[in-house]
Protein backbone atom coordinates (compact mmCIF):
# COMPACT_ATOMS: atom_id res chain seq x y z
CA UNK A 1 0.00 0.00 0.00
CA UNK A 2 3.09 2.51 0.92
CA UNK A 3 5.00 1.34 -2.35
CA UNK A 4 1.51 2.50 -4.55
CA UNK A 5 1.16 5.75 -2.77
CA UNK A 6 5.07 6.43 -3.28
CA UNK A 7 4.92 5.49 -6.70
CA UNK A 8 1.32 7.43 -7.97
CA UNK A 9 3.49 10.57 -5.50
CA UNK A 10 6.71 10.48 -8.04
CA UNK A 11 4.47 9.86 -10.80
CA UNK A 12 2.29 13.00 -10.44
CA UNK A 13 5.70 15.43 -10.20
CA UNK A 14 7.43 13.52 -13.37
CA UNK A 15 4.13 14.56 -15.00
CA UNK A 16 4.03 18.66 -13.69
CA UNK A 17 7.51 18.36 -14.69
CA UNK A 18 7.53 17.11 -18.72
CA UNK A 19 4.24 20.17 -18.54
CA UNK A 20 6.46 22.59 -16.78
CA UNK A 21 9.26 21.65 -19.75
CA UNK A 22 6.41 21.82 -23.04
CA UNK A 23 5.45 25.23 -21.83
CA UNK A 24 8.53 26.56 -21.77
CA UNK A 25 9.88 25.39 -25.56
CA UNK A 26 6.33 26.41 -26.49
CA UNK A 27 7.16 30.06 -25.36
CA UNK A 28 10.51 30.08 -25.86
CA UNK A 29 11.93 27.99 -28.97
CA UNK A 30 15.62 29.60 -28.59
CA UNK A 31 15.91 28.22 -25.50
CA UNK A 32 16.38 24.44 -26.30
CA UNK A 33 19.38 23.48 -28.46
CA UNK A 34 18.85 20.13 -30.20
CA UNK A 35 22.81 17.88 -30.64
CA UNK A 36 24.03 18.91 -33.90
CA UNK A 37 22.32 22.30 -34.45
CA UNK A 38 24.79 24.96 -34.95
CA UNK A 39 24.29 27.79 -32.53
CA UNK A 40 24.05 31.42 -33.08
CA UNK A 41 26.91 33.16 -31.37
CA UNK A 42 26.67 36.92 -30.71
CA UNK A 43 30.35 38.68 -29.80
CA UNK A 44 30.24 42.74 -29.07
CA UNK A 45 33.66 44.49 -29.17
CA UNK A 46 33.98 47.20 -27.06
CA UNK A 47 35.08 50.17 -28.35
CA UNK A 48 39.06 51.41 -28.18
CA UNK A 49 39.59 47.73 -26.19
CA UNK A 50 42.37 44.82 -27.35
CA UNK A 51 40.14 41.90 -27.39
CA UNK A 52 43.79 39.95 -26.09
CA UNK A 53 44.81 42.24 -23.47
CA UNK A 54 41.49 42.74 -22.51
CA UNK A 55 42.49 47.06 -21.90
CA UNK A 56 42.17 50.17 -23.96
CA UNK A 57 44.71 51.29 -25.27
CA UNK A 58 46.80 54.04 -23.55
CA UNK A 59 46.01 57.25 -25.50
CA UNK A 60 42.67 56.25 -26.24
CA UNK A 61 42.45 56.07 -22.42
CA UNK A 62 43.98 58.72 -21.18
CA UNK A 63 43.23 61.28 -23.77
CA UNK A 64 44.61 65.00 -24.39
CA UNK A 65 44.65 65.93 -20.80
CA UNK A 66 47.32 68.83 -21.26
CA UNK A 67 48.22 70.54 -24.32
CA UNK A 68 51.46 72.22 -22.30
CA UNK A 69 53.97 70.51 -24.70
CA UNK A 70 52.24 72.19 -27.54
CA UNK A 71 52.24 75.36 -25.70
CA UNK A 72 55.51 75.09 -24.40
CA UNK A 73 56.79 74.51 -28.26
CA UNK A 74 55.14 77.88 -29.94
CA UNK A 75 54.85 80.30 -27.39
CA UNK A 76 58.25 81.21 -27.34
CA UNK A 77 57.80 82.61 -30.79
CA UNK A 78 54.39 84.61 -29.72
CA UNK A 79 55.29 88.40 -29.43
CA UNK A 80 53.52 91.10 -27.87
CA UNK A 81 53.04 94.02 -30.52
CA UNK A 82 52.54 98.05 -29.57
CA UNK A 83 52.28 100.73 -31.89
CA UNK A 84 52.13 104.42 -31.55
CA UNK A 85 50.51 106.99 -33.92
CA UNK A 86 50.98 110.54 -34.07
CA UNK A 87 47.61 112.45 -34.80
CA UNK A 88 47.59 116.24 -34.83
CA UNK A 89 44.48 117.78 -33.40
CA UNK A 90 42.38 120.00 -35.53
CA UNK A 91 39.34 122.24 -34.80
CA UNK A 92 36.32 120.39 -35.70
CA UNK A 93 35.70 122.83 -38.55
CA UNK A 94 39.15 122.44 -40.01
CA UNK A 95 37.55 119.88 -42.59
CA UNK A 96 34.78 122.40 -43.82
CA UNK A 97 35.51 124.10 -46.94
CA UNK A 98 33.50 127.16 -45.20
CA UNK A 99 35.79 127.73 -42.27
CA UNK A 100 39.12 126.03 -44.04
CA UNK A 101 40.37 129.31 -45.04
CA UNK A 102 40.29 131.01 -41.75
CA UNK A 103 42.83 128.26 -40.33
CA UNK A 104 45.60 128.70 -42.72
CA UNK A 105 48.35 126.24 -43.48
CA UNK A 106 49.86 126.34 -40.31
CA UNK A 107 47.22 125.41 -38.19
CA UNK A 108 47.69 121.80 -37.81
CA UNK A 109 51.67 122.17 -37.55
CA UNK A 110 51.36 124.29 -35.05
CA UNK A 111 48.84 121.77 -33.22
CA UNK A 112 50.99 119.74 -30.29
CA UNK A 113 48.88 116.76 -31.56
CA UNK A 114 48.58 113.60 -29.70
CA UNK A 115 49.87 109.94 -29.70
CA UNK A 116 47.39 106.59 -30.61
CA UNK A 117 48.18 103.60 -29.28
CA UNK A 118 47.19 100.19 -30.36
CA UNK A 119 48.51 96.62 -29.42
CA UNK A 120 48.21 93.45 -31.27
CA UNK A 121 50.57 90.26 -31.62
CA UNK A 122 52.71 88.78 -34.03
CA UNK A 123 54.65 85.59 -34.86
CA UNK A 124 58.42 85.01 -35.38
CA UNK A 125 58.89 83.26 -37.98
CA UNK A 126 62.33 81.96 -39.36
CA UNK A 127 65.80 82.16 -38.02
CA UNK A 128 66.42 85.96 -39.44
CA UNK A 129 64.23 88.37 -37.35
CA UNK A 130 60.93 88.43 -39.17
CA UNK A 131 57.55 88.81 -37.87
CA UNK A 132 54.42 88.32 -38.94
CA UNK A 133 51.31 89.86 -37.88
CA UNK A 134 47.60 91.50 -39.20
CA UNK A 135 48.34 94.53 -41.43
CA UNK A 136 45.46 96.12 -39.39
CA UNK A 137 47.58 96.34 -36.19
CA UNK A 138 50.47 98.43 -37.66
CA UNK A 139 48.95 100.42 -40.23
CA UNK A 140 49.75 103.81 -40.13
CA UNK A 141 52.14 103.31 -37.15
CA UNK A 142 55.06 106.02 -36.58
CA UNK A 143 56.49 103.13 -34.26
CA UNK A 144 56.36 99.66 -33.53
CA UNK A 145 57.81 98.13 -30.47
CA UNK A 146 57.80 94.00 -30.48
CA UNK A 147 57.84 92.19 -27.02
CA UNK A 148 58.97 88.75 -26.31
CA UNK A 149 57.77 86.15 -23.38
CA UNK A 150 61.25 86.38 -22.11
CA UNK A 151 60.86 89.85 -21.51
CA UNK A 152 63.33 90.87 -24.21
CA UNK A 153 61.80 94.13 -26.69
CA UNK A 154 63.03 95.24 -30.00
CA UNK A 155 61.86 98.25 -32.52
CA UNK A 156 60.42 96.75 -35.51
CA UNK A 157 60.67 97.94 -39.05
CA UNK A 158 57.98 97.52 -41.51
CA UNK A 159 59.31 94.87 -44.61
CA UNK A 160 56.26 95.39 -46.35
CA UNK A 161 52.53 94.79 -46.00
CA UNK A 162 49.10 93.03 -47.76
CA UNK A 163 46.04 95.16 -46.84
CA UNK A 164 44.50 92.43 -49.43
CA UNK A 165 44.93 89.52 -47.18
CA UNK A 166 45.40 91.73 -43.95
CA UNK A 167 49.25 90.73 -43.26
CA UNK A 168 52.14 92.21 -42.50
CA UNK A 169 56.05 91.24 -41.96
CA UNK A 170 58.33 92.89 -39.66
CA UNK A 171 61.48 92.67 -38.79
CA UNK A 172 63.65 92.59 -35.58
CA UNK A 173 67.64 93.02 -34.58
CA UNK A 174 67.43 89.57 -32.51
CA UNK A 175 70.04 86.97 -31.90
CA UNK A 176 69.32 84.02 -32.01
CA UNK A 177 65.15 84.62 -32.49
CA UNK A 178 63.05 81.79 -31.16
CA UNK A 179 60.82 80.90 -34.63
CA UNK A 180 57.88 78.51 -34.48
CA UNK A 181 57.25 75.36 -36.37
CA UNK A 182 55.24 75.78 -39.36
CA UNK A 183 52.39 73.19 -39.94
CA UNK A 184 50.44 71.92 -42.93
CA UNK A 185 47.03 73.74 -42.45
CA UNK A 186 45.73 72.09 -45.57
CA UNK A 187 45.68 68.63 -43.33
CA UNK A 188 42.98 70.75 -40.95
CA UNK A 189 39.86 68.98 -40.49
CA UNK A 190 36.83 70.16 -38.40
CA UNK A 191 37.09 69.39 -35.21
CA UNK A 192 40.73 69.20 -34.67
CA UNK A 193 41.98 70.79 -31.06
CA UNK A 194 43.78 74.25 -31.68
CA UNK A 195 45.21 77.00 -29.45
CA UNK A 196 44.90 80.88 -30.13
CA UNK A 197 47.69 82.49 -28.47
CA UNK A 198 48.00 86.17 -28.26
CA UNK A 199 48.17 89.46 -26.04
CA UNK A 200 44.09 90.07 -25.52
CA UNK A 201 43.28 93.33 -24.25
CA UNK A 202 47.06 93.92 -23.35
CA UNK A 203 47.15 91.87 -20.37
CA UNK A 204 50.09 89.59 -21.35
CA UNK A 205 50.51 86.41 -23.72
CA UNK A 206 47.39 84.35 -23.43
CA UNK A 207 46.03 81.02 -24.18
CA UNK A 208 43.01 79.93 -25.31
CA UNK A 209 41.36 76.19 -26.29
CA UNK A 210 39.16 75.66 -28.89
CA UNK A 211 38.69 73.25 -32.05
CA UNK A 212 38.22 74.25 -35.86
CA UNK A 213 34.74 74.98 -36.61
CA UNK A 214 34.83 75.25 -40.32
CA UNK A 215 37.37 75.71 -43.00
CA UNK A 216 37.80 77.70 -45.74
CA UNK A 217 35.68 80.69 -44.75
CA UNK A 218 34.65 83.27 -47.46
CA UNK A 219 32.02 85.70 -48.86
CA UNK A 220 32.43 87.71 -45.00
CA UNK A 221 33.80 90.52 -46.56
CA UNK A 222 37.06 91.17 -44.35
CA UNK A 223 39.90 91.16 -47.18
CA UNK A 224 39.59 90.93 -50.70
CA UNK A 225 41.01 87.32 -50.75
CA UNK A 226 39.47 85.19 -47.89
CA UNK A 227 39.77 81.43 -47.13
CA UNK A 228 39.79 81.46 -43.44
CA UNK A 229 39.79 78.83 -40.67
CA UNK A 230 36.91 79.50 -38.31
CA UNK A 231 37.51 78.45 -34.35
CA UNK A 232 35.47 78.51 -31.43
CA UNK A 233 38.99 79.57 -29.19
CA UNK A 234 38.51 82.70 -27.29
CA UNK A 235 39.85 85.27 -29.46
CA UNK A 236 39.68 88.74 -28.32
CA UNK A 237 40.85 92.46 -29.57
CA UNK A 238 44.99 92.24 -29.35
CA UNK A 239 44.77 88.30 -30.61
CA UNK A 240 44.75 89.77 -34.10
CA UNK A 241 48.71 88.47 -36.05
CA UNK A 242 48.63 85.95 -32.69
CA UNK A 243 49.69 82.46 -33.83
CA UNK A 244 46.81 79.73 -34.04
CA UNK A 245 48.63 76.32 -33.22
CA UNK A 246 47.56 72.84 -33.24
CA UNK A 247 47.80 70.32 -30.49
CA UNK A 248 51.70 69.75 -31.31
CA UNK A 249 52.41 73.21 -30.54
CA UNK A 250 52.79 73.87 -35.13
CA UNK A 251 51.25 77.23 -36.58
CA UNK A 252 48.57 76.42 -38.60
CA UNK A 253 47.02 79.96 -39.10
CA UNK A 254 47.00 84.02 -38.22
CA UNK A 255 44.58 84.79 -35.82
CA UNK A 256 42.93 87.81 -37.68
CA UNK A 257 39.00 88.38 -36.69
CA UNK A 258 36.20 88.26 -34.88
CA UNK A 259 32.58 88.08 -35.42
CA UNK A 260 30.75 90.19 -32.53
CA UNK A 261 28.27 92.52 -31.67
CA UNK A 262 29.76 93.57 -28.10
CA UNK A 263 33.59 93.79 -29.46
CA UNK A 264 34.05 90.58 -26.95
CA UNK A 265 34.50 86.85 -28.20
CA UNK A 266 31.52 84.97 -28.69
CA UNK A 267 32.73 81.69 -30.13
CA UNK A 268 33.71 82.67 -33.77
CA UNK A 269 37.27 83.84 -34.50
CA UNK A 270 38.93 83.89 -37.76
CA UNK A 271 42.67 83.15 -38.92
CA UNK A 272 44.14 82.94 -41.97
CA UNK A 273 45.76 79.68 -43.23
CA UNK A 274 49.31 79.43 -42.05
CA UNK A 275 50.04 78.11 -45.95
CA UNK A 276 48.63 81.35 -47.36
CA UNK A 277 50.08 83.57 -44.47
CA UNK A 278 53.71 82.18 -45.41
CA UNK A 279 53.19 82.45 -49.32
CA UNK A 280 52.69 86.19 -48.54
CA UNK A 281 55.55 86.44 -46.27
CA UNK A 282 58.27 84.59 -48.45
CA UNK A 283 56.96 86.92 -51.69
CA UNK A 284 57.40 90.49 -49.53
CA UNK A 285 61.19 89.10 -48.20
CA UNK A 286 61.81 88.45 -51.72
CA UNK A 287 59.73 90.40 -54.20
CA UNK A 288 58.79 93.61 -51.83
CA UNK A 289 55.68 93.08 -52.70
CA UNK A 290 53.23 90.18 -52.94
CA UNK A 291 52.31 89.37 -56.88
CA UNK A 292 49.56 87.69 -57.99
CA UNK A 293 47.93 87.16 -61.26
CA UNK A 294 44.92 89.60 -62.36
CA UNK A 295 42.27 88.82 -65.29
CA UNK A 296 41.10 92.54 -65.11
CA UNK A 297 37.06 91.45 -64.36
CA UNK A 298 34.36 92.23 -61.68
CA UNK A 299 32.59 88.36 -60.77
CA UNK A 300 29.78 87.16 -58.62
CA UNK A 301 27.71 84.17 -57.48
CA UNK A 302 25.14 83.28 -59.60
CA UNK A 303 22.28 83.77 -57.49
CA UNK A 304 18.48 83.05 -58.75
CA UNK A 305 17.71 86.51 -58.89
CA UNK A 306 20.96 86.99 -61.48
CA UNK A 307 20.37 84.15 -63.34
CA UNK A 308 16.72 85.12 -64.40
CA UNK A 309 18.05 88.40 -64.96
CA UNK A 310 20.52 87.58 -67.42
CA UNK A 311 17.99 85.03 -68.92
CA UNK A 312 20.38 82.27 -67.67
CA UNK A 313 18.86 78.81 -67.24
CA UNK A 314 21.23 77.66 -64.29
CA UNK A 315 22.77 79.44 -61.34
CA UNK A 316 26.33 77.15 -62.15
CA UNK A 317 29.47 78.93 -62.82
CA UNK A 318 30.87 82.59 -61.84
CA UNK A 319 29.32 85.49 -63.74
CA UNK A 320 31.61 88.18 -65.01
CA UNK A 321 29.72 91.53 -64.19
CA UNK A 322 32.20 93.66 -64.91
CA UNK A 323 35.59 94.16 -67.66
CA UNK A 324 38.16 96.54 -67.20
CA UNK A 325 38.78 98.72 -70.20
CA UNK A 326 42.06 97.56 -71.65
CA UNK A 327 42.73 94.41 -68.77
CA UNK A 328 43.66 91.00 -69.60
CA UNK A 329 39.97 89.93 -70.08
CA UNK A 330 38.67 92.64 -72.35
CA UNK A 331 41.75 91.87 -74.49
CA UNK A 332 40.65 88.41 -74.37
CA UNK A 333 36.99 89.37 -75.38
CA UNK A 334 34.94 88.64 -71.91
CA UNK A 335 32.15 90.99 -71.72
CA UNK A 336 30.06 91.34 -68.77
CA UNK A 337 26.98 88.50 -69.11
CA UNK A 338 29.71 85.99 -69.89
CA UNK A 339 29.59 82.58 -66.86
CA UNK A 340 32.60 81.01 -66.14
CA UNK A 341 32.15 77.72 -65.99
CA UNK A 342 35.99 76.27 -65.87
CA UNK A 343 39.95 77.64 -65.24
CA UNK A 344 42.03 75.18 -67.32
CA UNK A 345 39.39 72.41 -67.05
CA UNK A 346 38.62 72.76 -63.49
CA UNK A 347 34.87 73.79 -62.30
CA UNK A 348 34.60 76.68 -60.30
CA UNK A 349 31.54 77.50 -58.24
CA UNK A 350 32.47 80.35 -56.70
CA UNK A 351 33.94 83.54 -57.77
CA UNK A 352 36.64 83.29 -54.82
CA UNK A 353 37.89 80.21 -56.71
CA UNK A 354 38.08 81.86 -59.61
CA UNK A 355 39.81 85.24 -57.77
CA UNK A 356 42.26 82.38 -56.01
CA UNK A 357 42.99 80.30 -59.54
CA UNK A 358 43.66 83.87 -61.65
CA UNK A 359 45.71 85.10 -58.48
CA UNK A 360 47.83 81.75 -57.41
CA UNK A 361 49.22 82.41 -61.84
CA UNK A 362 52.07 84.10 -62.73
CA UNK A 363 51.80 87.10 -65.02
CA UNK A 364 52.13 85.98 -68.83
CA UNK A 365 51.09 82.59 -67.71
CA UNK A 366 47.99 81.75 -70.33
CA UNK A 367 44.87 80.11 -68.77
CA UNK A 368 42.38 78.54 -70.69
CA UNK A 369 38.76 79.79 -69.99
CA UNK A 370 35.16 77.74 -70.65
CA UNK A 371 32.50 79.65 -69.98
CA UNK A 372 28.74 80.38 -71.68
CA UNK A 373 27.10 83.60 -73.80
CA UNK A 374 23.80 83.78 -74.81
CA UNK A 375 23.27 80.36 -73.66
CA UNK A 376 25.92 79.06 -76.19
CA UNK A 377 29.35 77.54 -74.48
CA UNK A 378 32.35 79.17 -75.62
CA UNK A 379 36.23 79.15 -74.53
CA UNK A 380 38.85 81.46 -74.55
CA UNK A 381 42.61 81.95 -73.65
CA UNK A 382 43.25 84.91 -71.53
CA UNK A 383 47.23 85.88 -70.34
CA UNK A 384 47.01 87.29 -67.03
CA UNK A 385 49.07 90.13 -65.78
CA UNK A 386 50.35 91.27 -62.43
CA UNK A 387 47.46 92.36 -60.21
CA UNK A 388 48.07 96.27 -59.33
CA UNK A 389 47.51 97.35 -55.96
CA UNK A 390 44.93 97.90 -54.30
CA UNK A 391 45.07 101.68 -54.55
CA UNK A 392 44.84 101.39 -58.15
CA UNK A 393 42.24 99.04 -58.58
CA UNK A 394 39.94 101.49 -56.26
CA UNK A 395 41.32 104.12 -59.05
CA UNK A 396 40.32 102.31 -62.14
CA UNK A 397 36.99 101.39 -60.74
Amino acid sequence: MQTRRALRFLLSYSLIGVAVAIAIVWLFPGVLVLPGEDQEVVTVRESGRDSAAGSEPAARRQGPVSYADAVEAAAPAVVNIFTATRVARRHPLYDDPLFRRFFGDREESRSPGRTQTNLGSGVIIGDQGHVLTSNHVIEGADAIQVSLNDGRARTARVVGTDPETDLAVLEIDLEDPPGITVGDSGELRVGDVVLAIGNPYGVGQTVTQGIVSATGRSHLGLTTFENFIQTDAAINPGNSGGALVNAHGELIGINTAIFSRSGGSHGIGFAIPAALARGVMESIIEKGRVIRGWAGVEIQDVTPSLAESFGLDTTEGVLIAGVMRGGPADEAGLAPGDVILSVDGERMTSSQEVLMRISDQEPGDTVTLTGLRDGERFQQELTVRERPAAEQLQQQR
